[in-house]
Order: structure tokens, then sequence, then C-alpha cells
């Protein structure tokens, strides 16, 4: 079949359908209010259905982008005080004594250790039970003091102004 001959076809059939026949005895008035009606159900459809959520996803990311500015403008501004870190003599620490200087330097500050696992010479993972954020942040300052090097950190909120901590150890070498 032809394409005429298919638009023939769908244009016949659509004439003789029942929906068709009740739009045609509509008055005229009547038709012009249901286009109106439609043109503007298929509007608000528009707009909810895709304008909105795009212009909620852009400023979702317009968010996020200025977090990420001031974060690397934090980091630039902080950026001469960790170089001059880099100059500042560290100490050595057998990596045979890691994993008592760890769970010393814990209990001294206040910290109670869930697990501990080796990783391998030189190497430890420390689970944390809840703790307040400063003292945690104070025990891994005193652990770079003796040579120790945090690897890889993650923190979870725990309660209020509190956080489980898991953190790879490494010393320096």
């Amino acid at each position: 079949m032809s394409r005429t001959g298919l638009t023939d076809s769908v244009q016949l059939h659509w004439q003789r359908s029942p929906l068709a026949q009740r739009w045609q005895m509509l008055p005229a008035r009547d038709r012009l209010a249901l286009l109106a009606l439609s043109a503007f159900l298929l509007l608000v459809l528009f707009y909810l259905a895709l304008w909105q959520p795009v212009q909620r996803h852009a400023q979702a990311a317009r968010t996020a982008f200025e977090e990420q500015r001031s974060l690397y403008a934090y980091m630039q501004s902080r950026a001469p005080q960790v170089q001059g870190r880099d100059l500042q003599p560290r100490a050595s620490l057998d990596p045979a004594r890691l994993q008592g200087v760890v769970t010393a330097s814990a209990a001294e500050q206040g910290l109670m250790i869930e697990r501990l696992d080796t990783e391998g010479f030189g190497a430890v993972q420390v689970n944390l039970q809840p703790v307040a954020f400063a003292q945690l942040l104070r025990w891994i300052q005193a652990l770079e003091g003796q040579g120790i090097r945090i690897e890889e950190a993650g923190l979870d909120r725990a309660e209020e102004n509190r956080v489980t901590a898991r953190l790879s150890l490494r010393v320096d070498g």
C-alpha cells in the first residue's frame, strides 16, 4: 500500500469512528473550547513532566557547583600551609610497632577501637566506635606527628556531633 493510500485509509477510518462523528455533531463553539482546553492541558503536562524537573536538576547542579567552587577556594587558600608541612621533618616509626602505637594512642585520646585489621607490613585498618569529631581530629594529628599516614578514611554520622570512622593507616616511609 502506498503512503497516500495509507493516509487515505487512516482518514477514512477516523471519519467513520464514533468519536469523530460525535466531534462533528458538537457546535463550533464547543469544539473551540475543547481545543483550547486540550492545548492548556498539554502545556500544563509539558511544564510538570519536562520543564519543572529540568529546572530542579539545573538548580541542584548550580548548588553543587558553588559548593565545589567554595571547597576549591578553601583548598587553594590552605595550600601554602600544607606545602610548609612537607618541609618539616617527620618522625619515623618502625612498621612492626604500628599496631601497638595505634592502640596506645587511641587509648590516650579516649577512643574505643571496634576492630583492628592488619593489611600487610606497616599498614592497618581501624574501625572506631562513635566518637566526637574534634576528638578524632586530635587523634589523627597525633598519629601524623608519630609518622603514621592516613591513606583512606570513611566517616559516617552516628549521633549528634559523633562519627564512626574507618581508617586505613600506613607508616610513612
